[in-house]
């Protein structure tokens, strides 16, 4: 400040002379100001005041501080500022920019939850173990058995105070001293296994102690941001009445309506405007001006018309993309696309109707043909019949599948396809095969599962009755409430009752008929195996009897080999050039990973030794080499191998081989895999098993095999569960679960349920206008259930 030319500064209200600069503590905050200038203020001094306010907002980068006598009497000093500061509480805004409203920049990102608008908090639900143990028994999992401080300090004061046995279970204990144990006792000085499971895993700096304690934490919503993810200042700033959190919660199609309806105010005048150029906003002095908010918001309504037509009007705009189905988050990145309105470019979409209600489906086609019309080429891989129909140029694929396809049965327009007598497409089209309506609909057993209350994201607090004994399908449009109601809520709390799963259910207040099941399994599309190790043998139980069989050949009883042999797993009859993987990996440093065949064993996976054991001519890589059907006719003479493979060929996949890697497997594939093991199980005639959107990626072919699988579930006495918006599927259901009315806020509620016969009678159903339809000529009957052996 000296050498800039000032003289005195003040220094925590006291007032120094430069030439003579008080000392200060290097370890202490101090208020220092400068002094600009002192002046009595007269009519001719103005220009001099200006240019001591001007330099001291230079000197202290937007402040000043005016202190004024008046008779001698010096009133409170005057702060002003040239940013958005308020002098009075101390808050400061810098400049507004746009990345102060993005939770990805760290000058808009919320510091408590550094952007993600959750936080990971300790579960008491995911700390308890068996509440017939104690506490000293090791009821609390995050402590283990407790010894020492826990001991002596926590547990034994508070059983003495509550007058129970430390070795009382944890059920038996008073709520009183379980929340006391939970979440702190003040007579004690515990701050509680909660806060201290929490101090733990954010204190943790190794890696696998923050992985283990993780177990027994979940996500929650930002105590800070209220799940925002931004920061207040960003959240202080509003238009049109709206913080930028009050705009992300929008569904798509509710922010379309809340700007549209600006963007005529803006052209021509506006509603209450001045003239041309803008109009006020509905609150004091907001002036929204058409050549600065006009071509933002034209260009916001075009985004979000795109993502409309697309048919995701019902999500958020600020859904998590990890939370988004393939479908929808490929019909996004399709509404980019359409957004960019390029030329000449060739898209290639792989079935992007999965998960889309057919009275959407109208709008996606749309949407692809207007891709064209802008003069692009568009090729989908899609098995959507209306689609199909809809195309200028197919290109069928077979005759089968597997080794039986590769070939081109129809390349042309669709009256080839339909002319062709060797397309399975075209016999489907043509209705010369089809999927016929039961004439006879499963009565079911007389019991039901109720799910009480489910409030869970736009659930609206419904109670829904899933009889079991039947085939049941939840229908319902994109962003109802399906997956929710059936995968969030009735699925995860069947699995806690049953296995103990460590899955947190949605909102809801009870399950009634629990009793009436012994069993419940999820058969979702998730891979069946992570690495290339994993195939549809070793997932589906055939590999073991398969190297049980080798190890009991003479050769192979001659030479010692056990079942292990004849694992590549294994050292010992693998090949160690690859260690049992068939390819070696070569690293290309800069550039991906490159894998070639092994050149030991060229592929094979197996050392020299053991491809020499023949089982009918043919050695274990041979047998990891068939194909499903054809090892169904090899090992048709030994019962318990028959059984897995009948029912991977029942359920469609007579095509793959036994040993293909499991990460090449399609997500329909692997859920067929998951089926077919889980149908050559004894059955106990009480497992519910739920199915989401099991025909993504089948043929109707293929939906027919599918089918017959799971009726034939229902028919020994199981419950199925299917989220499904395929026709020939909701059409043989003995029970239909219609949510809607339509997705996102507008959804959650039930609007139909019963019989498809009963679903075609309600006007409001969406789905059942489209099975009115295929249920004319049909008149199904109620099928009275029996029980079957397995």
């Amino acid at each position: 400040a000296r050498k800039d030319g000032f003289v005195r500064v003040r220094v925590d209200g006291q007032t120094f002379d430069l030439d003579d600069p008080p000392k200060l503590n290097r370890r202490v905050n101090h208020d220092i100001a400068v002094v600009v200038d002192r002046l009595a203020v007269r009519g001719s001094d103005r220009g001099r005041l200006t240019d001591s306010i001007e330099t001291a907002l230079r000197t202290a980068d937007g402040i000043v501080q005016v202190d004024r006598y008046e008779n001698g009497v010096e009133p409170a000093p005057s702060l002003f500022s040239e940013r958005y500061a308020c002098p009075d509480c101390g808050i400061n805004l810098p400049e507004l920019e746009p990345r102060q409203f993005s939770f990805n920049s760290p000058y808009g990102a919320c510091a408590a939850c550094a952007g993600l608008g959750i936080r990971k908090v300790a579960t008491p639900e995911l700390m308890l173990a068996d509440g017939r143990l104690s506490l000293l028994e090791g009821v609390l999992i995050a402590w283990g058995s407790p010894v020492g401080f826990v001991r002596k300090h926590v547990i034994e004061p508070l059983s003495r105070k509550y007058e129970v046995h430390p070795n009382a279970p944890w059920d038996d204990l008073p709520q009183d001293m379980k929340d006391e144990v939970l979440y702190g006792s003040e007579d004690l000085d515990w701050e509680g296994a909660v806060a201290r499971l929490e101090r733990r895993y954010y204190q943790a700096s190794n890696d696998k102690v923050r992985a283990k304690l993780g177990e027994f934490m979940s996500d929650a919503v930002c105590d800070e941001c209220d799940g925002s993810r931004l920061k207040p200042e960003a959240l202080a700033v509003t238009f049109e009445d709206k913080s930028i959190r009050d705009v992300i919660v929008m569904t798509i199609d509710s922010a379309l309506g809340f700007f549209g309806r600006l963007l005529p105010g803006l052209q021509g005048g506006g509603r209450g405007g001045r003239g041309r150029r803008g109009r006020r906003g509905r609150r004091g002095g907001l002036r929204i001006d058409e050549a600065v908010a006009g071509p933002i918001l034209k260009q916001i309504c075009e985004r979000l018309q795109f993502l409309q037509d697309v048919g995701v009007g019902y999500l958020t705009i600020g859904r998590s993309a990890e939370s988004l189905s393939g479908g929808e988050a490929q019909r996004i990145r399709l509404a980019t696309q359409i957004g960019s309105k390029l030329v000449g470019v060739l898209y290639i979409l792989d079935e992007p109707s999965i998960g889309l209600h057919q009275r959407d489906n109208q709008r996606l086609l749309q949407t692809l043909e207007s891709l064209r019309d802008l003069g692009n080429t568009v090729i989908v891989v899609e098995h959507d019949e209306e689609t199909i129909r809809r195309a200028d140029h197919v290109i069928d694929l077979g005759p089968g599948a597997g080794r039986n396809g590769g070939n081109v049965v129809v390349d042309g327009e669709l009256a080839a396809v339909l002319a062709s007598s060797d397309s399975l497409t075209g016999a489907y089209l043509r209705g010369d095969r089809r999927i016929e309506v039961p004439l006879e609909r499963c009565d079911g057993t007389g019991e039901s599962i109720w799910v009480r209350g489910a409030r869970q994201y736009n659930l609206r607090d419904i109670d829904v009755e899933f009889p079991l004994g039947r085939f049941i399908c939840v229908a319902g449009v994109s962003g109802s409430g399906k997956s929710t109601l059936v995968e969030e809520i009735l699925y995860r709390s069947l699995a806690r009752r049953l296995y103990r799963s460590r899955l947190t259910p949605g909102e809801h207040d009870a399950i009634e008929g629990l009793e009436h099941i012994d069993k419940v399994i999820d058969v979702d599309q998730s891979p069946i195996g992570r690495t290339p190790r994993s195939n549809p043998a070793t997932y589906s139980g055939l590999f073991t009897p398969i190297r049980q069989l080798f190890a009991r050949l003479p050769e192979s009883r001659m030479r010692g080999y056990t079942p292990g042999r004849f694992s590549f797993n294994v050292k010992g009859g693998r090949c160690e050039a690859c260690r049992g993987d068939g390819l070696v990996k070569i690293e290309m440093h800069f550039l991906p990973d490159v894998y070639v065949p092994c050149e030991v064993c060229r592929g094979r996976r197996y050392n020299r030794e053991t491809l020499e054991v023949y089982y009918k001519g043919k050695n274990i890589a041979d047998v990891l080499a068939m194909t499903v059907e054809e090892a169904l006719e090899f090992f048709q003479p030994i019962p318990n191998l028959r059984r897995k493979l009948q029912t991977l060929f029942d359920v469609g996949l007579g095509y793959i081989t036994l040993g293909q890697s499991s990460v090449t497997l399609s997500g329909g594939e692997a859920q067929r895999v998951k089926l077919a093991t889980e149908l050559s199980k004894v059955q106990t005639g009480r497992t519910l098993y739920i199915l989401d959107e099991p025909t993504t990626g089948l043929h109707f072919e293929d939906i027919r095999l599918l089918l017959d699988v799971l009726h034939r579930l229902v028919e020994r006495g199981n419950t199925v569960i299917v989220i499904e918006h395929q026709l020939d599927v909701l059409k043989t259901a003995d029970w239909i679960i219609e949510l809607g009315p339509e997705g996102g806020d507008a959804g959650g509620e039930i609007l139909a349920a019963g019989r498809p016969e009963e679903i075609a009678q309600v006007r409001k159903s969406h789905t059942g206008a489209f099975l009115r339809p295929l249920l004319h000529k049909a008149k199904a009957k109620p099928r009275k259930w029996a029980a079957t052996t397995a």
